[in-house]
């Protein structure tokens, strides 16, 4: 058995990279499976909701294995396992879902209703989501395999473009999830809040999708001038604290068609104060009439570091009735990220989408990944992609 090692939270800020149980053939409950995999991960992406559970934002308890962006290389199986082989390589949808009861086989794979004893929904490496262990590790365990795993048909083109591949766990279908929801289509208005990864990925599904602009608000300056660089429409949210006459600098009015919040319920607004409902009261502010605001950012239950007391519970100040006014379509939740996964691989694989690039991938070791956090939560335009094997230096 080979030795096993993995990126542990220990409190808040900080991070270790630590020797872990090789995986499992057994649920979080002990209960032994015969439907899953064991993967060698391939790569391993540090992603913005991990950010949250490291600063102390959410009720993540120590010594949890984080990870649920994972690419690897199936090297274990149960015997129930029956459409993959030893030596696949394949992508592991952050969700964990069972594809057998109500909402996996609606598509919903984001509130599964099986993987989780406290809740609808389940991920690997995240607070609250079934206690399924994280895949920043050399070996994880994946259930479900035949259902959940995304195989490559060709191994060598996809780790010509592993970079890339790497981004289909999550962030990309996430922001393409966030792009459908806000009705993004071909001649489209759209603005994404957050120049992040995830903002980056929706900006660029967006285009995809036909957008005839895509404007990315953030903060951040190196973030904002690797979006112009990536041929997005930056907006500068420190220099005005009216979104709407700013947007209409580039439209011509201030609105647009969609919406979408890449950023999630560590919001800041003017001056730097924490605000977790600005973004979404500045959506339905500048959304159109009838129009659709995607909502791919994340939102908690539980916020044990909210400045606001009621925030710490999840309720935000919303201006809803100016939604409700103008009619606005609100689409949340986990991306079901099987429902995506397969047609943006297919993009990837015949150059429509340089997903790598836009969102300015990193690779690093494991064993730097604690200097990967530091890095991402100082703002950094970039996405930091661990490999624990190093097959993506070699590829």
């Amino acid at each position: 058995m080979a030795a096993n090692r993995g990126v542990v939270y220990l409190e808040p800020g900080k991070v270790e990279v630590q020797n872990i149980d090789y995986p499992k053939m057994q649920s979080p409950n002990g209960k032994p499976i015969e439907h899953g995999v064991i993967l060698k991960v391939v790569s391993t992406n540090i992603c913005g909701s991990d950010q949250h559970m490291v600063r102390g934002r959410t009720t993540a308890p120590a010594g949890m294995v984080l990870g649920h962006e994972i690419t690897g290389e199936v090297i274990e199986k149960g015997k129930d396992v029956e459409f993959l082989d030893i030596g696949d390589l394949v992508s592991v949808p952050f969700n964990v879902a069972c594809g057998r009861c109500r909402t996996c086989k609606e598509g919903h794979t984001g509130v599964c209703l099986h993987v989780n004893d406290d809740r609808a929904g389940g991920a690997y490496g995240y607070v609250d989501m079934g206690g399924w262990v994280g895949g920043q590790a050399h070996y994880v365990m994946v259930p479900y395999a035949d259902f959940n795993l995304l195989k490559f048909p060709d191994r060598d083109r996809a780790m010509s473009k592993i970079r890339d591949l790497t981004m289909l766990s999550d962030i990309l279908p996430t922001g393409f999830h966030g792009a459908l929801n806000a009705g993004v289509g071909v001649g489209s208005t759209t603005y994404v809040a957050g120049a992040g990864p995830v903002g980056l990925a929706a900006a660029a599904s967006a285009r995809l999708l036909g957008a005839a602009v895509v404007m990315i608000g953030d903060f951040n300056p190196q973030r904002l001038e690797h979006a112009r660089k990536m041929g997005f429409v930056p907006i500068d949210l420190s220099q005005h604290d009216r979104l709407g006459e700013q947007i209409a600098e580039v439209v011509g009015q201030p609105q647009v068609d969609g919406a979408i919040d890449a950023v999630g319920f560590e919001a800041v607004g003017h001056g730097g104060k924490e605000q977790p409902a600005v973004v979404l009261n500045q959506m339905m502010d500048i959304t159109r009439e009838a129009g659709s605001i995607g909502i791919p950012g994340l939102y908690v239950t539980e916020d044990p570091g909210a400045t606001e007391k009621a925030a710490q519970s999840g309720n935000l100040s919303l201006r809803f009735g100016l939604g409700w006014a103008k009619a606005h379509s609100f689409h949340t939740g986990q991306t079901p990220v099987v429902r995506y996964n397969r047609q943006l691989m297919q993009a990837i694989l015949h150059d429509r989408l340089n997903i790598a690039e836009i969102v300015n991938a990193q690779v690093i070791s494991l064993e730097d990944a604690a200097q990967g956090y530091q890095q991402f939560d100082s703002g950094v335009a970039s996405k930091f992609v661990l490999d624990p094997h190093g097959m993506l230096g070699a590829a």
